[in-house]
This record gives structure tokens, sequence and C-alpha cells, in this order.
């Protein structure tokens, strides 16, 4: 009789009316509901058009702010259909769910095969625990309790969501029923998965999962068979049996419990979750002492690794995607022409009615994911390989991988679905890797096929002799010695014919961009995505271009776009560079098409980027090289959002004694250095023009914009006002958040800015000064001028002083891409 009174009073201390709850509140007792509506006290609409409607809320915080386990309806962007789930919310110390610095983080989902609408309901009963039904009384999702009676619910403070009963006992708890997550203290037995989401926009269940095995921990691609992409190993004398289990501790991995975890997360943190992703990847959540959310990654940091990246049948090479390309046939093509990372599908369906039908489309240096499987392969030589692919109608290719200097040593993949291939460089002499694919061709195109090669095989001997002809007899003097000249180039880049880029190209059809000196074609070139430079014009002749592309040809550096090759006839100079997927900065700052703003560790990494590729241009180089138009849209972006300073057009080498140059005025108006008024240019002006570019980066601006009103059209003339009225912090991009939390940052990257703004040459640093700076090697110069547009009078001697013969690159070997 007393437990029963007690137990009546502890159900009206936590008994609320339906809809009804206190901010931190984690517990509720049967019976009771909640209505997936507006109407539930406490709810959020994050800017990113996420919604989240909370019926229990525990924060981690003894003060009741900070990050927070919360269990109730969570809703997607674009917000459409809602999940029962566990997510973190951030609560502020007003007791508010912050809505503009963090977004819902979803931990664990009830009914992840199916979102219920508006007014689904949640109802907590003693006899069928939870169940969530949609607003049309359709059951949807129940928690399993047998015949055991519920008392009540509770999210306690490891984010688990619990049944228990009357005398506190656990009946049911959500880390029985991992989704893609696990919470710190949260274990995964054998027969559990960790499933990854289908996509960054669809939650339920996708084809990517982890689970443990008994050599340890496996991540899979589900197909027939599954297909490993990659494994997490304990040692060799800690065996793991079909009980083990995987533990999430604090800052580590355990399987079994064990002492020694298999990975080390690198720091203990008591707000810790990882996730699966959609991609493949394994990542660590954690919390900072600011609640800011710092994200790890678990597996290998190469996208190209994973088997969805590129998609069905796509080629992964240094994160761009292409389709398999056979030599007189394309049998394959994009999903989406502009989501490359779609994958690509068959021109024709293979089908197992036809099998004569049947041929090879091979693809050279590729690899695949699965290798680190020694269960997947067979070894067999590579004929056979191919051959027992051949009679299995399930086979969709092989990937054969060799060892030696035969063919007969090498291990023989045999694929039923084909996930993404990754370009393959070999790290050791005598190894190779190769992809078989198997394709269809109509019973027509076979029958016509030796006529077809009969006819093109002639065609091409006469296409040659009328080639040898012309070369002979047509091609000699200057054009021979030019041959000769570039033949003894040590190191020089790949020299393409004419047919070569076009096919790459498909004939100039698409086009990237133009500018004054030529136009950019995208093409795709053994695999790879490059970009193609037609020049409209050029001034020098054919010997003069083969050297200047030979020098430009042989600089190579991270932060510099690279010159692959080239082509050149007398009506043609073509220069092909690798392919940057993210365009160029100006597109990145400007918001001219409507792109996500930059946060301020991109926009910083890219300004420590820009510095690294001018300082080796100047002083690292075998000959200095000053740029002359460095701005924007002259650098260029990768996936990974590392700049590359692109446009040599401009450049001028210089020997290595001389400090001065004179040159007529070249450049782009807005950022010319002051001395371009006087002629005398150094490679200051390049410090110059960067500091330019690091005040439209930092302020998310042109420096020069007439849509502004009179005062604000010139940036630079804006900082020396703001500069002198102390209001600096003005200037500041407005679409750079969390400004406060980065401000002395941000502040001292807009001071070496203004050191590189210096009027007087002389007075700006070195560009081995400014990476010096980024790094936090040194400071910046404590006087600095704040007069930065004024000119500055030139000391006539120092003109007499300049050698004029340093030799130019020709401004036609690049434009703005």
């Amino acid at each position: 009789m007393a437990s029963c009174v007690a137990f009546f009073l502890l159900l009206l201390s936590f008994s609320f009316p339906v809809n009804s709850m206190p901010l931190n509140n984690w517990t509720a007792i049967a019976p009771t509901s909640w209505i997936n509506s507006p109407a539930i006290p406490v709810s959020a609409n994050f800017p990113d058009g996420s919604v989240v409607r909370v019926v229990l809320l525990r924060p981690l915080n003894p003060a009741g702010y900070g990050p927070s386990f919360s269990v109730g309806f969570y809703c997607l962007s674009p917000c459409k259909s809602f999940f029962f789930s566990i997510f973190i919310v951030i609560v502020d110390k007003e007791g508010s769910i912050d809505k503009f610095y963090s977004h819902p983080e979803v931990i664990w989902l009830a009914n992840r095969a199916h979102p219920v609408s508006e007014n689904a309901t949640l109802q907590l009963k003693s006899q069928s625990g939870l169940t969530l039904r949609d607003s049309d009384g359709k059951l949807v999702w129940t928690s399993d309790v047998g015949s055991r009676s519920v008392a009540g619910i509770n999210i306690n403070g490891s984010g688990n969501l619990v049944l228990f009963d009357i005398n506190n006992s656990l009946i049911w708890q959500s880390w029985d029923h991992p989704t893609d997550s696990l919470v710190m203290g949260q274990s995964l037995a054998g027969d559990q998965r960790l499933i990854a989401s289908s996509s960054s926009t669809n939650l339920t269940e996708g084809s990517l999962y982890l689970t443990l095995l008994a050599g340890g921990l496996f991540a899979f691609v589900n197909s027939s068979p599954p297909q490993l992409y990659y494994q997490l190993s304990p040692d060799s004398n800690r065996a793991v049996d079909k009980s083990a289990f995987m533990t999430f501790g604090n800052g580590s991995l355990y399987i079994n419990s064990v002492s020694e975890p298999i990975i080390d997360l690198g720091g203990a943190n008591n707000i810790q979750y990882i996730r699966l992703e959609y991609d493949g990847h394994l990542r660590l959540y954690q919390y900072d002492s600011s609640n800011q959310l710092n994200v790890k990654d678990l597996f290998t940091t190469n996208n190209c690794a994973y088997p969805n990246f590129c998609g069905h049948y796509g080629i992964c090479n240094n994160g761009q995607c292409t389709c398999p390309v056979g030599i007189s046939s394309n049998y394959f093509k994009l999903v989406h022409d502009r989501q490359p990372q779609l994958g690509c599908s068959a021109e024709t369906p293979i089908t197992c009615e036809d099998v004569n039908n049947h041929l090879w489309l091979t693809v050279n240096n590729v690899s695949y994911f699965n290798y680190i499987d020694d269960t997947a392969f067979s070894r067999i030589d590579e004929d056979s390989c191919r051959k027992a692919c051949l009679v299995n109608c399930s086979c969709k290719a092989v990937v054969y991988r060799f060892f030696g200097g035969n063919n007969s040593d090498g291990r023989c993949f045999q694929l039923s679905e084909v996930f993404s291939f990754e370009n393959y460089e070999p790290k050791e002499p005598y190894t190779n890797s190769s992809a078989y694919i198997k394709v269809q061709v109509a019973p027509s195109s076979r029958v016509a096929l030796g006529a077809i090669l009969g006819f093109t095989f002639g065609a091409l001997l006469f296409l040659l002799a009328l080639m040898s002809i012309y070369l002979v007899w047509f091609r000699r003097g200057k054009e021979a010695s030019d041959e000769d000249f570039i033949d003894q180039l040590p190191g020089t880049p790949i020299r393409f014919s004419f047919e070569e880029l076009q096919v790459a190209t498909e004939n100039f059809t698409k086009k990237l961009g133009e500018g004054a000196f030529g136009t950019v074609f995208q093409g795709n070139w053994s695999n790879k995505i490059i970009a193609v430079k037609k020049l409209h014009s050029f001034r020098h002749g054919k010997k003069t271009f083969l050297a200047e592309a030979e020098t430009i040809g042989s600089i190579h550096h991270i932060n510099l776009v690279r010159l692959i090759g080239f082509y050149a006839d007398k009506l043609n100079r073509l220069l092909v560079y690798e392919y940057m997927c993210n365009g160029s900065l100006d597109k990145w700052i400007y918001y001219s098409d409507g792109r996500d703003p930059l946060d301020w560790s991109t926009r910083f990494n890219i300004i420590t980027d820009i510095a690294k590729g001018l300082c080796y241009l100047h002083e690292d180089c075998r000959q200095r090289i000053v740029h002359f138009d460095i701005k924007p849209e002259n650098i260029l972006l990768d996936e990974k959002f590392t700049a590359k300073i692109s446009d040599f057009g401009l450049s001028k080498l210089i020997d290595r004694d001389i400090s001065k140059i004179v040159t007529r005025l070249r450049g782009t108006p807005g950022y010319l250095a002051p001395e371009w008024i006087t002629a005398v240019v150094t490679k200051k002006v390049d410090v110059y023009s960067f500091g330019v570019v690091v005040m439209e980066i930092l302020c998310g601006r042109r420096n020069i914009d007439n849509s502004q009103i009179e005062e604000n059209r010139h940036l630079i003339t804006m900082l020396e006002n703001k500069s002198k009225s102390n209001e600096l912090l003005d200037l500041i991009d407005k679409n750079l958040g969390d400004v406060e939390l980065y401000e002395q940052d941000i502040m001292n990257v807009m001071k070496l800015a203004m050191w590189c703004l210096q009027r007087d040459g002389r007075r700006r640093p070195s560009m081995s000064a400014v990476v010096k700076v980024l790094e936090g090697a040194m400071d910046v110069e404590a006087s600095l001028d704040y007069n930065f547009v004024s000119s500055i009078p030139m000391n006539k001697n120092e003109v007499r002083q300049v050698d004029q013969s340093a030799p130019f690159l020709a401004s036609t070997l690049s434009g703005p891409r």
C-alpha cells in the first residue's frame, strides 16, 4: 500500500496536461500524449528550415543551459514530415533554444522509414509503452514492452531514452535500437548495425552500414554480396567473437571493454557522439567549451576511397568524377550532366539474354575500394579472371591488381554491383590495377564492326600518308627548328595534338568562361577533368611560345594552378590546365549567384594559400616571377577550397640581382599599386594587390563597387577613413557568422592587409614575411601609414638603375579563367 501511495505522489509530481511542459523536464509519467503541432510549448524553427518540437529536454550543464539532449518531433529542411527522435540542441542562458548559431543534431530516429505529418500523436500508455500514430490514426511505430507495465519515460544524461516500471526498472531503451549514431557510453553489439542515411536530405536507411565481426569493426556497402570499404581491427592477440561488442567511451572506441582502444579519438569530452554519414565517413562530433561543434573524420579523409563518392561506375580522381570512356565509343553517360558525383549509367543496359554481344571496356590505372577485403578476391591470372566473369551473368565487372613483372601474380575481384573507381598511381614498381567493365553492344554493331575497322584502318593509312608528305615537304625550316628546340627541353609539359584536345573538349563545346586573352573549355583526358584555354590572339612566334610554355610548365606548387600541357601551330595556341571545380574566388566572396558565404576558417586558409603561392613566385622560383594581376578572378579553388593562383599572363621574369623593373601599365584597375603611376615597379606591386584581395575577402565586396553610395564606392578609401576613426569592425562582411568569436583574428589579418597596402612600396612586407605573420611566427609592423590611396614621389636615380632587358612571360600564355 505504501509503495502505491508513493508512486501516486510521484505521478502527480511529473504529470502535465497535453502539450504543456516546463523547459527542463526530462521525465513524463504514463498515461500522457503529445500532438505534433506548433502548439507544443518548446519549439524552434531554425534558419536552415529544420523544425524541432520538444517533449522532453535534459540540459547537460547543471546550470540549465548549453548542449541538451531532447526528445520530440524533428523535421528536416525543407520541412514536410516529422520524425520522433532524440536530438541535441543548444539552450541559451535565457532558457530558450538557440536557433541562430546552431542547428539540431539528430542521434536517434524511431520512425526512420515512415515519417509522420502535422497532428500526428505520440502516446505513452502503461500497457503499450510508446506508440506513434499519424494524423489519420495509422500506427507508425511502437516500443516493444511485451506484457510489462510502463510507469514512465525518461531521457537520461547520456542521451538514452528509457521506459521504466513502477520499481524504476528498465523496460525498454533506445540504445538497444541504434540507427546511424552512438553517444558516449553506448555499445554496438555483434548483431547490431549502424546504418547511414540515404542522403543529407533523406533520413531513410541507405546502403552503407557499420558492424562488428570477428576481425573487428567493418564498414560495408550493401550489395550482393556486401562490399567492404573500411575496417578497424584490434591487435592480433585480442580475439573478437560473436558475443563481442564495441563501446564508445570517453575519447575512444573499445571492443569488449578492454583497456586498450581500437581507435583513440584524440581527447575526452563529455559531449561526444559518432555518426556513420550518408557518404560513408564515420565522424566524431564534440562540443567545445563555447558550444561550438567540432568534427573529426575517423576513417580516411580521401573521398575517392568511398564507394558512393562518384556513384555507380564513376571514376574519382582528386575529388573529380568522370565516366569510363572507350576508344571508339562511349558506353556510359553521366546520370546528371551538372552533378557528376551522381555516377554514370550505361548507354545500353546489359542483359543476360544476349551474352554474345557483351564486350569488355578496359579502364587502365584505376583501383577499387574493395581491395582491402582479403576474402573478396581469387588468385588467378588476368585472362582467367575475365573469362570467369564473362560466363557469370551476375558479374558486371572485374578489377585485376597484379604484382611483379607479369600478370600471372595478381588478385581478381568480380563485382556483381559496380560502385566508384579511383584513379590509381602505383606506389611500388611492377604493380598495376585495371578494371574490365562488361558492356552491351547492339547486334548490328558487331556485324558492322569488321567493316568499320577495315575502313577506319584504311582511312588512317591514307591520312598518315598525306600527313607525312605534308610534314616532309611543307613544314621544314623554322618549324623544324622549333621542333628540335622543344624536344631538347627537360621536364617539358605534355605536348598534345589538336585532335586530342578536340576529342577531350567534345570539339570545344563545354565553355567554362572567357577572358581578355582566350576562352576556357572543360575537357576530359585520361580520366581527368581538364581546363583547355584557346587563345584569341598571340604576338610571339611558335618558338618563343614553346619556351615560355616550358617555363610555366616547370613551376610546381600546391598554391599555383598547374600547366599540364599545350598545343601550338601557326593558327592555334592552346594551354591545358588542371581543372578547379569550385571556380574563381570572386564567385564566393561577392555573392553574385547566391552561394553560401564562406566561414572564417575557409577565408583564412584561402588568404594563407594565396600568400604562399606568391611567396613561391617571388622568392623560391629559379627565376623570380611577378604576377602583376592578383585579383579574385585569378584565384581558383579546388574541391577542398585550396586556393591556387592562375594567370601568369601579366608576369615577368626578373633576374635575382635586379630589384626593380620598368614596364608599361598593366593589371586591373582597383588592384594597382600607387607606384604604377611612375612606371617604376617591383614585386611589391603584387603585395599591394594581395592586400586589396585580403580586404575584399574580409569585407565580402569588390574594392570598387559603383552600386554603393558615393562615399562607400572605394573599399580602400573606406579602410583609410575607418582606420582613422577606429571603426574597422564596420567593414567586416555581415554574412560572416560568429564574428565575435574570431574578432581578434580578423582584425590581425586586416592589419596585415594594411601593412601590404602601404603607399611606399619599400614599407610593404615581403611575401615570406606575410606568410610568417599568418602562421603566427612574427607580428605586423607597428607603425603603419594609414594614407593608403595617395601616390608617392619616386627618386629619379632609382629609375636610372633599372634594367629593362628582363624577358617577359608572354601575356598570351594565360588570361582570366
